[in-house]
């Protein structure tokens, strides 16, 4: 692989690492509501990827539900989660994202799998199951618990992507309209303090939802489906296995998450199942949003 192309790769890694750190910091240090969150960070990408939505993509409907599946509606969730759960759990958690994409194809698109990727999905459930079974992690399991059905409902949608033929660029767009669509009735009804929390850190709130919505989603992603396109898909899919340990990384510097050795060898054993779910060649099932799941 071309050095520039691994340099790239890389800045997506911290990009999305980080993302998981400054969600929180918006969330649970800047009192920004996780769905009203969710719905500002979707209506800047519909600003910055407006000129996309024409023409009309062929199956809107489809496109607008499994969209909202990969973005606003996995994103909503894990921002609801992130409220009560730390970085270092939360990114832990999303590993199960991979597993449950193979589970989904198996379910909707035939796909079989051998006993070396059977491990795998194992390896992965366990190693998240054994994480968090220890130090004060069940403390925060209402949060977890949303983590664990955001990364569900962005397997879901990612596995139902293969019968959109639709660039990703474009489907991010049209993510976006559907989030705002769903968020907005949600988060007038359900939730309260959205003007208080702009009100009250109003620069530093923006640089987050910059950060989250034109720095990760359309900078990281659109880098990401790049290098997809350019290098073979073998390559650059393993290095997004960085992500959850630079998550957990940055979480105990930044947010001082306590990490205890349980989360670690958890983390590991279940990063380890990952690794071979991906590593594996899949017949029917494209690897890139095997560990991407959310735009």
């Amino acid at each position: 692989m071309p050095a520039r192309a691994l340099v790239i790769m890389m800045a997506c890694n911290i990009v999305w690492a980080l993302n998981v750190v400054v969600s929180k910091i918006a969330i649970a240090d800047l009192g920004a509501p996780p769905l009203f969150y969710a719905l500002l960070r979707s209506v800047i990408v519909a600003l910055v990827l407006v000129p996309l939505l024409r023409p009309l993509p062929e199956k809107l409907w489809q496109v607008l539900v499994i969209g909202l599946a990969i973005s606003g509606g996995s994103f909503a969730l894990l921002f609801m989660g992130l409220a009560t759960a730390s970085p270092s759990a939360a990114g832990v958690v999303s590993l199960t994202g991979a597993p449950m994409t193979v589970l989904f194809a198996i379910l909707f698109l035939g796909e079989r799998v051998r006993w070396r990727r059977g491990m795998g999905i194992g390896l992965a459930f366990g190693g998240v199951l054994f994480a968090m079974a220890g130090d004060n992690q069940m403390e925060t399991s209402t949060g977890l618990l949303l983590v664990f059905v955001s990364a569900l409902v962005g397997a879901l949608g990612s596995v139902f992507v293969k019968r959109l033929e639709l660039p990703s660029i474009r489907l991010q767009a049209w993510a976006a309209v559907a989030s705002i669509a769903v968020l907005l009735p949600l988060t007038a009804t359900m939730e309260s303090g959205q003007v208080a929390s702009l009100s009250n850190a109003p620069l530093e709130l923006v640089a987050c939802l910059f950060f989250a919505s034109v720095v990760v989603s359309v900078g990281a992603h659109t880098a990401y489906y790049r290098l997809l396109q350019e290098h073979d898909a073998n390559l650059i899919v393993p290095l997004t296995l960085f992500t959850p340990i630079l998550t957990i990384a940055f979480g105990a510097w930044l947010t001082g998450d306590a990490i205890g050795g349980r989360l670690l060898v958890g983390g590991a054993i279940a990063l380890l199942g990952v690794a071979i779910i991906v590593l594996r060649p899949s017949a029917t099932f494209t690897r890139r949003f095997l560990v991407r799941p959310r735009f």
